[in-house]
């Protein structure tokens, strides 16, 4: 499958942004989707995760509340919604997919990955 992320932007802190995800080549529904995120200078680190039915979903704690992943599984979208955004959210937002059950409570063991959208919040 190929992922591609769209839907970055610059925008202030306490606004919102919906990041897109197109998957290509086979079916969403397939996969177990991720979003991820890497600052500059830190780590990437996850962000949400969504089931291959979408069923159950799962996310960081610094995103708990404010941000909701999603799936569509008829238009083979991913989304990942963000509301009350913080400047500490600025970051490059990667989609990813993996046909297996990810591990280590959905953080982990992704195969697939996307080029990534960058998100910047304005203090």
């Amino acid at each position: 499958v190929q992922l591609q992320a769209s839907g970055g932007g610059l925008v202030q802190a306490g606004g919102s942004l919906r990041l897109s995800c197109t998957a290509s080549g086979r079916a969403v529904s397939s996969y177990f989707m991720g979003w991820f995120r890497q600052a500059p200078g830190k780590e990437r680190e996850f962000v949400a995760a969504i089931s291959w039915s979408g069923g159950s979903t799962y996310y960081a704690d610094s995103v708990k509340g404010r941000f909701t992943i999603s799936k569509d599984n008829a238009k083979n979208m991913v989304y990942l919604q963000m509301n009350t955004l913080k400047p500490e959210d600025t970051a490059l937002y990667y989609c990813a997919a993996t046909s297996r059950r990810p591990l280590n409570g959905a953080t982990e063991g992704y195969d697939y990955w996307g080029q990534g959208t960058q998100v910047t919040v304005s203090s």
